[in-house]
C-alpha cells in the first residue's frame, strides 16, 4: 500500500539534495539528473560540488554549511527563483565517528546533533512553508538502522538518528494530508567516506549507486519508510522486536562489544 504520492517520472521534477558531495546524496543526484530531474545540490565541499554542476549543466550548486541558521532559506529562494518549485528535499548530510561511553567525548556527541539532527531542523523550516504554499512535494530524511535500537560504538550517531525517525514519522502525521509526501531513509552499511573508517566487518555492505536505486525504487512505491539492503535491515528489524535483556545479549554475541 503506497502511503505517499508515488514519484517515478523524474523529468523536469525539481529536487534539492542537501549533503551531496559524497557519499549517498552524490549517488542520488547522479540518478536523478540522469533520470531528467533538475537538481540542485548543497554540502560544505564547494569543490566537489562544483565538479557535479561541471557534469551536469542543469544544475544548481549551493555550497552551504547545514549548522548555519538561514543559509537554507537563502538556497531554497535560489532555487524558487530558478524553477518555480520544489518538488522534492533530500536531508542527506550527516556526520559519524565511532563513539562508547567509555570514551565520552560531549564536544563529538554536540557535533552529530547539529549536523545530523538540527542541520535537518534549519532545513525544514526553509522548505516546509514553500510545500505548504505549493501543496505538493516530498521531503525525505536519510536516516540509518543504527536509529532502530542501541548499538555498540554509535553512542554519538545512533540517537540522531533515532531522532529523525521519530521526527519524520511526526511530519508525516501532519502532512500527509496535505497532499506533501514523506519518506524516512534507513540504509544498512554502504561505502562511503563516513564507514571507511570503521575497522570491523560491515556484513551486507553495498556501494552508494545501489543505495540510490534502492530509495528511487522507494520513492516510485510511494514507501514511507525505505530500508536496505533487505537481508541485512529486516534481520535487524526482527532483533528489535525482543525485550531488552535478549536483545543485549544478541547484540553483544553479534558484535563482541
Amino acid at each position: 500500500m503506497a502511503l505517499n504520492p508515488t514519484m517515478s517520472d523524474w523529468r523536469h521534477r525539481v529536487v534539492w539534495l542537501v549533503g551531496a558531495s559524497t557519499g549517498i546524496g552524490r549517488a542520488c543526484a547522479e540518478r536523478l539528473a540522469e533520470r531528467g530531474a533538475h537538481v540542485a545540490v548543497s554540502a560544505r565541499d564547494g569543490e566537489a560540488l562544483a565538479a557535479f554542476g561541471q557534469r551536469h549543466r542543469d544544475a544548481l550548486v549551493l555550497p552551504l554549511d547545514v549548522t548555519e541558521p538561514g543559509v537554507l532559506a537563502g538556497a531554497a529562494d535560489t532555487i524558487r527563483a530558478r524553477w518555480g518549485r520544489i518538488d522534492l528535499v533530500v536531508y542527506c548530510a550527516g556526520t559519524y565517528r565511532a563513539q562508547r561511553a567509555t570514551a565520552f567525548d560531549l564536544a563529538d556527541m554536540l557535533r552529530h546533533q547539529q549536523v545530523n539532527y538540527v542541520g535537518a531542523l534549519h532545513l525544514l523550516d526553509a522548505v516546509l512553508p514553500v510545500l505548504l504554499q505549493q501543496g505538493s512535494g516530498h521531503l525525505s530524511l536519510i536516516s540509518s538502522v543504527a536509529g532502530y535500537r542501541g548499538l555498540p560504538q554509535a553512542l554519538a550517531y545512533g540517537p540522531t538518528k533515532a531522532a529523525l525517525q521519530n521526527l519524520a514519522e511526526v511530519l508525516y502525521l501532519d502532512l500527509s494530508d496535505r497532499g506533501i509526501g514523506v519518506s524516512v531513509v534507513n540504509p544498512g552499511f554502504v561505502e562511503t567516506p563516513l564507514t571507511a573508517q570503521n575497522e570491523f566487518r560491515m556484513p551486507a555492505l553495498i556501494s552508494p549507486a545501489a543505495a540510490a536505486d534502492a530509495m528511487l525504487a522507494g520513492w516510485a512505491r510511494g514507501d514511507f519508510e525505505i530500508h536496505f539492503p533487505k537481508r541485512f535491515t529486516w534481520t535487524l528489524k526482527l532483533l528489535g522486536l525482543l525485550p531488552p535483556g535478549l536483545y543485549f545479549k544478541a547484540i553483544r554475541k553479534a558484535t563482541g562489544l
